[in-house]
């Protein structure tokens, strides 16, 4: 047991390399490179490129990032004239068709909207998700979620009816990337080991360096700062490979909120993203093929190439419904038909729930002890 306990101590290191790399080509000639884990460098034995990767424990990034010129090539034109109006309440920046009008925050549903100027030329957006869920279908969809609610009085759920049904464009940024990453992982082994009458699980720990390679495909960003409504987030999943490329006609009629979020403040959210669905990745693929038990801590610096984006739209319906004087917000995926929100609440409804689980407790509780 002294033995187990002295090796459960002592760290193994194991330096690889993932053999992803094998068909990364030189920039220069277009040859393969090899990875030098020792100097973490990545060389080309035929022109002599050379590109040292960050250590896994600076915490930085080397980054080739062209979004100055991405920014130019991006299309101003949204097909059709638009206006601004922002909303004095939560801050909602939406963009309407000049020839609407617009009285009532979409988002907030308050009335002290007001018309804007801006001087900044607001990005046209590269591909649309249209809607898929009609306002008629979405009145359906609102009435038979307010009917599942338990704790909602039976007069909200008879007498209420969505009111200012509002098709909401929202901002969405998608990001694609090659990463090269060189990493230093731990990965944990099972043992046990008998302490008198029982066993016990230990834990040895091997760490491993290397370099990791992913294309990341599409990391969606919501590319908005001012709007927090929680209900917005639970019914923010879409189908991007619905997309349909941008066209004037899907938002005639509708609003679109305004990207506040912009393009490199979109990238820097990205790429905490990106680390997440790396260390993720690289994890199950290390514990699968060095057969471990556990994925312990994981070290990465990612250097990111040939970054591309997209400015999307995607659809919500949002409305609002009174009872009792209170005005309550609720949004539906306009694609999905999904529904969120708030829906008022009985207290009596909730205490007689109570008072029933404690009865129903107490009751096993009883015949559990007889």
């Amino acid at each position: 047991m002294a033995d187990n306990e002295a090796f459960e101590a002592e760290e193994q290191v194991v330096t690889e390399t993932t053999m992803d790399l094998t068909d990364k080509k030189c920039p220069n000639c277009g040859a393969t490179v090899t990875y030098d884990p020792a100097t973490l460098k990545m060389n080309c034995e035929y022109c002599g490129y050379t590109r040292e990767l960050p250590k896994p424990d600076t915490n930085t990034a080397l980054e080739e990032l062209d979004f100055e010129s991405a920014k130019i090539r991006s299309s101003k034109d949204w097909g059709t004239k638009k206006k601004s109006i922002v909303c004095k309440m939560c801050g909602a920046e939406s963009l309407y068709d000049e020839s609407l009008t617009a009285s009532t925050c979409p988002f907030c549903g308050s009335t002290s909207v007001m018309p804007v100027d801006s001087e900044e030329d607001v990005m046209a957006p590269g591909g649309v998700v249209p809607f898929e869920i009609s306002k008629d279908k979405a009145s359906d969809l609102f009435k038979q979620w307010l009917g599942h609610k338990l704790f909602t009085p039976s007069a909200a759920k008879k007498s209420c009816k969505a009111e200012n049904f509002s098709g909401i464009y929202l901002p969405y940024w998608t990001y694609d990337s090659e990463t090269t990453s060189s990493y230093d992982a731990q990965l944990g082994y099972e043992y046990r080991v008998k302490k008198g009458d029982h066993y016990e699980t230990k834990v040895r720990w091997r760490r491993f360096t290397g370099v990791y390679e992913e294309f990341i495909d599409d990391q969606v960003v919501y590319a908005s700062k001012k709007t927090v409504n929680p209900a917005i987030n639970a019914v923010s999943q879409f189908d991007f490979s619905k997309l349909k490329p941008y066209s004037p006609e899907y938002v005639s009629g509708f609003v679109a909120e305004r990207y506040t979020l912009g393009l490199d403040d979109g990238w820097t959210q990205a790429k905490t993203f990106i680390q997440r669905t790396l260390k993720s990745h690289l994890g199950s693929k290390l514990k699968s093929q060095h057969k471990a038990d556990r994925v312990g801590t994981i070290n990465l610096s990612t250097a990111y190439d040939k970054i591309t984006f997209k400015y999307l739209l995607a659809p919500i319906w949002m409305a609002n419904f009174k009872f009792n004087g209170k005005v309550y917000n609720f949004v539906i995926n306009g694609q999905t038909g999904k529904v969120a929100g708030k829906a008022p609440i009985s207290w009596l409804r909730v205490a007689i729930a109570i008072i029933i689980g404690i009865i129903v407790v107490g009751f096993l509780l009883y015949a559990m002890n007889n």
